[in-house]
Order: structure tokens, then C-alpha cells, then sequence
């Protein structure tokens, strides 16, 4: 068990949540599911919290009712090795009702924000040639989907 990991918060649509991430990422598993007893919060048998395994992240999801909606404040990073998995796990995570935002900033149909992310673009942003780094923001900062060719050319530019 990881020492700290995610706890998100659902109003009633965690089970939904779950399931649509446990089919987005490939190396998934549910750890642990604690359903709704009589006497607990929430309808008989519906989902109270579940804890997941996501490409090696522990996340626990929880229907812990309305007021406390999902916000930009906090986003899951998902470091990619290639334009093919940037591609995919944008469009997975943008279908049904997603919302493309800037920068490799999304937010899915549950109202979870996502940072689809080349694993490259950090170590171009603080490249020590800081003209370098400054061409790889911009181009970035014009992006809404990262590409990673946009943004090898632009550190490659003299």
C-alpha cells in the first residue's frame, strides 16, 4: 500500500467513475470495494468508497454526496512515451462528455482533471539553455493537445 495516494470525492457517480477508468488504463485493478450496509450513508448496496490501481497508482474513489465538486485545484498527471499514447489516453479521457482545456489539460466526463503529459516536456521545460526551454513554453502554451513533434522542433529551432 502506498503511504499517500489520491481520495477523490463523487456525489454519486463514483462506481461509473471506477469502471471508466478501470477500462481507460490498460494495467488496472480494483483493490478493494466497500458497498452502502443498512444504516449507511448512501441507498443499500451502491458503492460508499473503492480503492483502484491505476498503471501502479492507488486511487480511492468515494460517493460522498453533492457540495464537493472536483476541481482544477488538483489533476492526475499521465506521463507519456510516445504521440500514439498522448493520442490515446486524450481521446479516451475527453469521450462522453469530456472537455479539452490548454496546455495537455483535460477534464473528463466525471469532472476530473487530467495532465496527458510527454514524459519529455518537463525535461525540455528546465533544459539549462534557457532560450531552448523558453521556445519549448511557447509552443506548448499554444497547444491544447500536446504534440510532441511541435514540441521537439521547437527545442530543436536555433
Amino acid at each position: 500500500m502506498q503511504k499517500i495516494s489520491p481520495f477523490l470525492w463523487f456525489d454519486n457517480n463514483a462506481e461509473e467513475a471506477m469502471n471508466f477508468y478501470l477500462s481507460v488504463f490498460k494495467d488496472s485493478k480494483i483493490i478493494r470495494v466497500a458497498r452502502n450496509m443498512p444504516g449507511s450513508p448512501g441507498p443499500e448496496g451502491t458503492l460508499l468508497v473503492a480503492s483502484i490501481e491505476l498503471e501502479g497508482q492507488e486511487i480511492t474513489l468515494m460517493n460522498g454526496g453533492p457540495g464537493h465538486p472536483l476541481t482544477d485545484a488538483i489533476s492526475l498527471t499521465i506521463n507519456c512515451n510516445s504521440q500514439e499514447e498522448v493520442d490515446y489516453y486524450w481521446n479516451r479521457l475527453t469521450e462522453g462528455g469530456g472537455n479539452e482545456i490548454a496546455c495537455g489539460w483535460l477534464k473528463d466526463r466525471f469532472g476530473l482533471f487530467w495532465q496527458v503529459t510527454p514524459v519529455m516536456l518537463p525535461e525540455l521545460l528546465s533544459d539549462a539553455d534557457t532560450a531552448k526551454a523558453g521556445r519549448v513554453m511557447q509552443a506548448m502554451m499554444k497547444m491544447i493537445k500536446l504534440n510532441i513533434a511541435t514540441i521537439q522542433a521547437a527545442a530543436d529551432a536555433k
